[in-house]
């Protein structure tokens, strides 16, 4: 009796044990965790630890996007703030090109005022291009003139080096327009400015 009594509690406890096995294995089968990918519960896989993950707030999801609203408006002011610069080359004494290059430096001017965008442009006259800057030769002092006070961005530079050739062949004072800046080389002036990162066009 007492042996039979020994055998039926170790088949109940090892029912029990058969029980309480196969319930933490249906547990861990059908147990869920949220993912850090998207925040979504999926199936914890056997073999797998449980990964415990917050889902994000409300109040985290809406700074997130705040950051990026600020982020995209830095950008824009940015691009703003930004300035352009350009180097127009004048060496002839040809009035179609530096009609040519007034016509270019005033266009440019005016694109990146209507983009809200700063430019800096500059006319560097050498060699035979020096009568554009000529107080007494220039075909295009007028416009010269008008442009100096409409359209500021742009500025002139005419060649010390060129200027004092002039005066030597043709013996008198070569006059510069008011306008306009003397520089001691205006070849030195474009090299200068294209490696400060101008860029550079010969009209």
């Amino acid at each position: 009796m007492i042996r039979f009594q020994h055998i039926a509690k170790s088949v109940v406890m090892a029912a029990i044990a058969v029980l309480v096995s196969a319930s933490f294995s249906a547990a861990e089968q059908g147990g869920k965790y949220w993912t850090p990918a998207d925040g979504q519960p999926v199936p914890h896989k056997a073999g797998h630890a449980r990964q415990h993950v917050a889902k994000p707030t409300t109040a985290t999801a809406t700074a997130t996007r705040k950051q990026s609203a600020f982020a995209r408006m830095e950008d824009s002011a940015a691009a703003k703030k930004r300035e352009h610069h350009l180097i127009l080359q004048v060496n002839t004494n040809d009035p179609a090109a530096m009609n040519l290059a007034l016509n270019n430096a005033t266009n440019v001017a005016q694109y990146y005022k209507d983009a809200g965008e700063k430019v800096k442009i500059e006319v560097v006259t050498f060699g035979p291009g020096l009568h554009m800057l000529r107080e007494d030769t220039s075909p295009v002092k007028t416009r010269i003139e008008e442009m100096a006070l409409s359209t500021p961005e742009v500025s002139f530079k005419a060649c010390g080096n060129t200027q004092e050739k002039m005066q030597k062949a043709e013996s008198k004072d070569i006059p510069i327009v008011r306008q306009a800046e003397v520089v001691k080389s205006g070849v030195v002036r474009v090299m200068e400015l294209q490696e400060m990162g101008w860029t550079y066009v010969k009209p």
